[in-house]
């Protein structure tokens, strides 16, 4: 009985095995960039696919953005920003910025930067029917 039980044991943890390297894994590799907009100072894509809907009209997106070279800096920066969004106010707040959680960050408004407000407007567009 008791060899039973263990080959039994052995068999269902060389089945679940086999069994977790099959499963579906959506990694950071997994994005559907969609370019908004570029202009002087950069360019911003969207990450159709992390468009998440949360509660009071907001939402959250995974965002980057190219910075061009300038004559201060001869190599261009790229960022990665996940940007909580309110849809109803066209106000956002970042929430991680290249991974690093921005913890006390407050709700502001673009200030007339075009590519903030690409963001926006195509963010709340895909999930807020107008």
């Amino acid at each position: 009985m008791k060899r039973f039980i263990s080959s039994s044991i052995f068999l269902v943890c060389i089945f679940l095995t086999f069994q977790i390297g099959s499963f579906r894994v959506d990694a950071v590799g997994n994005v559907d960039w969609f370019l908004l907009k570029e202009n002087e100072s950069g360019k911003e894509w969207l990450d159709l696919g992390s468009i998440k809907v949360l509660k009071n009209n907001q939402l959250t997106v995974l965002t980057r953005y190219y910075e061009n070279p300038s004559k201060v800096k001869d190599k261009g920066e790229t960022y990665l920003y996940v940007m909580k969004i309110n849809c109803l106010n066209n106000e956002f707040k970042d929430i991680s910025i290249n991974g690093i959680p921005q913890f006390n960050s407050k709700w502001k408004t673009s200030n007339d930067d075009e590519l903030i407000d690409n963001v926006i407007t195509r963010s709340c567009a895909e999930v807020i029917p107008r």
